[in-house]
């Protein structure tokens, strides 16, 4: 998924801790996918707006990455999640 891949620094048997998503793809679609995703699991009234995507989120979290690195990868649950509507023709169903 270009945009929400991590770059990965690595050379011979020396690994980086301090992985940076790579900014290919279009900056406006990763801004849009991480403005939707924080939307998706913020805690309004009623609890978040997606329950999927708020216990991926919560599970991120709870592995202890930071909070930045788990919309993240709950960015790019959501684009698989989206990609698997589009392929199959299916409207999303909440479970």
């Amino acid at each position: 998924m270009p945009g929400l891949t991590q770059s990965v620094h690595e050379s011979g048997t020396f690994k980086s801790k301090k992985n940076r998503i790579s900014k290919r793809g279009s900056s406006y679609l990763r801004t849009a996918l991480y403005q939707a995703t924080v939307c998706a699991i913020s805690r309004q009234i009623h609890g978040p707006r997606n329950s999927i995507l708020f216990q991926f989120y919560q599970q991120k979290r709870n592995e202890g990455k930071p909070a930045k690195v788990a919309i993240v990868a709950t960015s790019h649950k959501f684009l698989r999640i989206i990609f698997g509507m589009w392929t199959s023709g299916q409207a999303f169903k909440m479970g």
